[in-house]
């Protein structure tokens, strides 16, 4: 009884989060971070009519860091302005969640 209480807590401190990048000409945009243990379950984004892409996250209460696979190549996130220094010599994209 316990455990489920603690899963059920766990689910209501999660917290929607909207990615989205705009590739009217891509085939395929993946959502990749530390949240997904990178290229190991990337989270495949959905295309808009207008050429944006979105994908919607719940995540805890955290700092995540992230970027995009744009038909196979890793792009960043044009409207996150804070990066940090990856290992491969670029930045990831850095996404903060607060509480509800």
């Amino acid at each position: 009884m316990e455990l489920n209480m603690a899963k059920k807590n766990k689910k209501e401190n999660l917290v929607e989060q909207q990615f989205s990048f705009t590739a009217p000409g891509a085939m395929s945009v993946l959502l990749a971070g530390d949240f997904t243990h990178w290229q190991a379950n990337p989270i495949p984004m959905k295309k808009q009519p207008d050429g944006t892409w979105q994908a919607t996250v719940k995540l805890a209460r955290g700092t995540y860091h992230y970027r995009f696979i744009v038909d196979g190549e890793w792009r960043d996130d044009p409207e996150c302005t804070l990066r940090v220094q990856n290992p491969f010599g670029q930045e990831n994209c850095v996404r903060v969640v607060e509480s509800k």
